[in-house]
């Protein structure tokens, strides 16, 4: 199965008050940090970065590609769209995250493909949320996911009930990622100076 991933960035960071896209973390800025650790298991080619309309990004390889948010300011799903409908066409199923988890691990992302198997999606559940910014979608999704989105529902919990779902227990990602670093989004200014403390 040939892998891609989607890298979600174009929100409006009102939390943080700042773009976090463009965050410094150690060395890096986050997006190239994000992307980085996903080139290591993905192809840079099969990554494609959804921004916001205007928004300016750090320097990322020049094989990843960049689209745009369509209809800003609909939620994840929306640019999960943008994302599968942008991947090249011999990308089975894509991993999609978002530009504020800076703690992310290459394994994390190995394992929930290995997660997949005949589902249509795997998404880490904790008993009771799913992460839709950490699952593994296959992209022939796009035309369900598009005709929920024209429908008026943006809730990424309607897709997974409408088509099959498998819902991973984070216990068994513990396996990959202790701490479940993976999950942990970076909101807020002290959620971002925890994570500094953790590199």
């Amino acid at each position: 199965m040939t892998r891609g991933a989607i890298v979600l960035c174009g929100g409006k960071s009102s939390r943080m008050g700042k773009d976090k896209a463009t965050l410094p973390f150690g060395s890096e800025l986050m997006l190239a940090r994000i992307v980085r650790l996903v080139s290591q298991v993905i192809d840079p080619s099969s990554i494609v970065v959804v921004a916001a309309v205007g928004q300016e990004l750090p320097a990322l390889p020049s094989s990843v590609i960049v689209t745009r948010d369509e209809r800003p300011g609909r939620g994840p799903l929306e640019g999960i769209a943008a994302g599968l409908r942008n991947l090249p066409n011999q990308v089975a199923a894509a991993f999609t995250t978002s530009c504020d988890v800076p703690l992310l691990l290459p394994s994390f992302i190995q394992k929930m493909f290995e997660q997949l198997e005949k589902c249509r999606i795997a998404v880490p559940y904790d008993g009771q949320f799913h992460h839709p910014l950490a699952a593994v979608y296959r992209t022939d999704l796009l035309p369900i996911i598009q005709a929920q989105l024209d429908a008026g529902e943006l809730r990424a919990r309607a897709l997974f009930e409408l088509v099959e779902t498998k819902s991973v227990d984070v216990e068994l990602l513990r396996s990959v990622d202790t701490k479940l670093q993976s999950l942990m989004n970076v909101n807020r200014p002290e959620d971002y100076e925890a994570a500094l403390l953790e590199v």
